[in-house]
């Protein structure tokens, strides 16, 4: 059922005009709105191609890259039919065409595969589904259904969209087979979230540190933030504005004026050692 609002979100961005293609249709990003109705997100790699021309380009998501793609050839539209072909097979299999749910394999392989392996159909599938998943995933774009004839058209037509209102599903009026709670998390626990300030696999060479030595980026680790925040130094903020608001008396006054204070980013940042602290700056005497 969600092939078909996936192919009426698809139908709408190349018909339409709206940024096509989009060249990375994977389960990752489709997302459900509140009333269930699908949304595509992620447009980073989406281009807009004029008018009868062509892109090339290595661009998506390994296993769900057209052969066209690989091969680094011309195309349009193409790759994001396959792309649905991808989406419909996995929807109902459980696992991409080209490689099973967490199976080990290496890119190379996943490519090959794409390239010149059929998929394989259980008894999960209808003969309907056998049907469009076959035709989309065709190698040749050429022959795939969607890039032939009268293109949207074509797959408008096919016998799995029979009992379809195509004018309700673009007025998203058509009832989705689920509605999300609003009140409910659809996401990953927390702990099962890496930290974005790791970095896996990358490794700089001379040139880059000397290039990235250049940039004041302020940036300070993620452990070392939570440090500070379970240290609740963070309450110096407060005790710098108690003491800003206190009005002294003609006694106070008297007393020997203190060392200018430093402001709170300058504290914080030169605990974390961000900050060399200059020993002479310390013993100058404080100025009115």
């Amino acid at each position: 059922m969600y092939g078909i609002f996936l192919f009426g979100d698809v139908r709408l961005f190349q018909v339409g005009g709206i940024c096509p293609p989009l060249r990375d249709l994977k389960p990752e990003n489709i997302l459900l709105d509140d009333r269930g109705h699908v949304r595509i997100s992620d447009l980073g790699l989406a281009v807009e191609i004029p008018e009868g021309q062509t892109i090339q380009g290595r661009a998506g998501t390994v296993g769900y890259m057209a052969p066209e793609v690989l091969n680094n050839e011309n195309y349009t539209f193409s790759p994001d039919w396959w792309g649905l072909g991808c989406l419909i097979y996995e929807m109902i299999q459980g696992h991409s065409p080209f490689k099973k749910f967490k199976e080990k394999v290496k890119r190379a392989e996943v490519e090959r595969r794409v390239k010149e392996d059929t998929e394989e159909y259980s008894g999960r599938f209808s003969k309907d589904a056998v049907s469009i998943c076959s035709m989309l995933l065709t190698k040749n774009p050429k022959q795939r259904l969607g890039c032939m004839g009268e293109g949207v058209a074509d797959v408008k037509g096919h016998p799995v969209f029979k009992d379809i209102n195509f004018q309700r599903l673009e007025a998203n009026t058509l009832e989705p087979p689920f509605c999300p709670d609003p009140h409910e998390v659809y996401c990953k626990d927390v702990a099962d979230i890496d930290q974005f300030s790791s970095v896996r696999g990358v490794y700089l060479d001379s040139s880059d540190n000397a290039f990235y030595s250049q940039f004041v980026t302020g940036c300070v680790p993620i452990p070392w933030q939570n440090e500070m925040i379970e240290s609740e130094c963070f309450k110096d903020i407060n005790e710098s504005e108690r003491e800003e608001s206190v009005t002294l008396d003609p006694a106070e006054k008297a007393q020997p004026v203190p060392k200018p204070r430093r402001s709170f980013l300058y504290r914080l940042f030169a605990r974390g050692g961000c900050i060399s602290t200059d020993p002479s700056e310390e013993e100058l005497p404080a100025q009115r």
